[in-house]
C-alpha cells in the first residue's frame, strides 16, 4: 500500500517511522514533511495546503490511505474533501472535529452529554468575559475558542494576570478569538488519554503524560508540549476501560447520534481529580509530542489498526498490543520559544545518536548541508527502558548530543514518572 501523512512535524515523523515498518506498506509519502521525515518517506509541496490541494497529491501518488497529522486540515474539511472523491483518509470530518476547532463546542457538548468537566463560563466580549471572572476564585483557566498550536490557555493566577489575558485574546485579537472560556482551575495530575475511533467505538491507546509548561517544575507559558512518556503508573486495564467508559465511548455514541459519525484520534486531555476524572480539552488527532512516546511502544501493525479506524464498525473486537517498556520523550525547542522562536540555527550533533533512539523532527529544515531549527520545538528524543529511570536516563544522555544555540530543555520530564498516578 502507498500511504500519504499530512504535515511535517513530530507526530508525523513519528507515524513516517512506524508506518513505514508495516509489511504491508509499499512506500510512504508526506506533505509537506521535513529533513527527519525525508529518511523514511518521500517529502512533497503541500501547494496552499487546502483540502482540494491535498486531494490532488493524494492522487498524484496513488495513495491508497491518508493519514492526517494536525488539527489546522481537519477543522479546514480535508477529510470531507477526501471522502467526497471516494478516497480512504484517517481523520474526522470536519463537523466532528469541531470537538477540537471550537473549545466552546467542545464544553457545551460534554456539558450536553454529561461528561465531567470544570465549570465554565462562555464569554462573548472582553466586558463579559471580566464579569465572568467574579464567578471563580483565583487561579483561573482562560482558553482562546479556536486553534492556537497548544498555546491558547493561560491560568491566570490573580486579577491582574486575568485581566492582562484577555487583553492579549479579545482586545489585541491574539490567536483571531472573538470569544474566551472562563473556567474553574481543577487540581490532579493530568493524563492523555488516546483512543482510535471507528464511527461507533473508541478503543483505547496506551495512556501518557506530557509537560505543557516550558519550564521546569511546570513553570511559565504554555507551549505544543515540552516531553512526554508513557505508561502512567497506577493506570492498569481496569481505569482505563473506566475511562473510556466515562468520556471516550459517550462522545462517540453522541457524535453518531447527530449523524456526524468520529472516525480517528479521539484524545482527551483528562485531569484526576479527588472527586474523579474531568475532561479539560478534547482533540481530533494524534498528540505532540504523546505520539512520539506511543508508537515506539505499540506492536500491533498501526497500518492496519488506521485502515480499520477508517472505516465504520472496523475496530469490533480488535485489540492493541503493547509493548511492556516504558518510553520518554524530551522535547528540545529553539530560543525565545513560546514567545518569538529564533530561527535558523545550526543543529549538531545528530550523527552522534545512537541506535535504540529515536529522533523526530518537529521543526527542522535544510540550509545546504546543515540542518537548522525552523520552528518553536525542533526535535523530540525517544527511548525506551524497562522502567521509567532507565528510558529517562537514555533519552537525556541521547539529548546532551544534539546542540544548537539556544537550545531549551526542561530536565524534569518523566522525574516521578514510577510513582505517580
Amino acid at each position: 500500500m502507498r500511504v500519504l501523512i499530512i504535515g511535517g512535524g513530530g507526530r508525523e515523523h513519528a507515524l513516517a517511522w512506524r508506518l513505514a515498518q508495516s509489511p504491508e506498506v509499499e512506500r510512504v509519502f508526506a506533505a509537506p514533511g521535513n529533513p527527519g521525515i525525508a529518511r523514511v518517506a518521500a517529502c512533497l509541496p503541500a501547494g496552499d495546503g487546502s483540502p482540494d490541494a491535498y486531494v490532488a497529491i493524494a492522487d498524484s501518488v496513488e495513495a491508497d490511505l491518508t493519514v492526517v497529522g494536525p488539527e489546522a486540515p481537519l477543522v479546514a474539511g480535508v477529510v470531507d474533501a477526501f471522502r467526497a472523491r471516494g478516497r480512504a483518509i484517517f481523520g474526522p470530518t470536519a463537523a466532528a472535529a469541531r470537538l477540537e476547532g471550537s473549545k466552546i463546542f467542545a464544553k457545551n457538548f460534554l456539558q450536553q452529554s454529561g461528561i465531567p468537566t470544570a465549570a465554565f463560563v462562555v464569554a462573548p466580549n472582553a466586558a463579559e468575559a471580566r464579569r465572568a471572572l467574579d464567578r471563580f476564585t483565583y487561579p483561573v483557566v482562560i482558553k482562546a475558542d479556536g486553534l492556537a498550536a497548544g498555546k491558547g490557555v493561560v491560568i491566570a493566577a490573580d486579577a491582574a494576570e486575568a485581566r492582562a489575558t484577555l487583553e492579549a485574546l479579545l482586545v489585541e485579537h491574539r490567536f483571531a478569538t472573538e470569544t474566551v472560556l472562563v473556567e474553574e482551575h481543577l487540581e490532579g495530575p493530568e493524563l492523555s488519554l488516546l483512543a482510535l475511533c471507528d464511527g461507533e467505538r473508541a478503543l483505547a491507546m496506551a495512556p501518557a503524560r506530557d509537560y505543557k509548561r516550558i519550564f521546569d517544575g511546570d513553570l511559565g507559558p504554555n507551549t505544543g508540549g515540552m516531553g512526554s512518556y508513557s505508561p502512567v503508573a497506577g493506570l492498569g486495564a481496569p481505569a482505563i476501560a473506566e475511562l473510556i467508559a466515562t468520556v471516550h465511548q459517550p462522545v462517540v455514541d453522541e457524535m453518531r447520534e447527530r449523524g456526524t459519525p468520529f472516525h480517528g484520534v479521539l484524545y482527551g486531555g483528562l485531569i484526576l481529580t479527588a472527586d474523579g476524572p474531568r475532561v479539560i480539552e478534547f482533540n481530533a488527532r494524534f498528540g505532540d509530542p504523546e505520539t512520539q512516546a506511543l508508537l515506539p511502544r505499540l506492536r500491533s501493525d498501526l497500518l492496519d489498526a488506521l485502515l480499520r479506524a477508517a472505516r465504520p464498525g472496523g475496530l469490533r473486537d480488535y485489540q492493541l498490543d503493547w509493548s511492556e517498556q516504558w518510553a520518554v520523550t524530551l522535547v528540545l525547542a529553539s530560543a525565545r520559544y513560546p514567545q518569538s522562536p529564533r530561527l535558523g540555527d545550526a543543529i549538531t550533533g545528530l550523527e552522534r545518536v545512537g541506535p535504540g533512539i529515536e529522533v523526530t523532527h518537529a521543526g527542522t529544515a535544510r540550509r545546504g548541508r546543515e540542518i537548522v531549527t525552523s520552528g518553536g520545538r525542533v526535535l523530540g528524543v525517544t527511548a525506551l527502558g524497562d522502567d521509567p529511570a532507565g528510558a529517562r536516563t537514555a533519552a537525556y544522555a541521547a539529548a546532551q548530543m544534539i546542540e544548537f544555540d539556544g537550545k531549551q530543555l526542561r530536565s524534569d520530564i518523566a522525574a516521578q514518572a514510577g510513582a505517580d498516578a
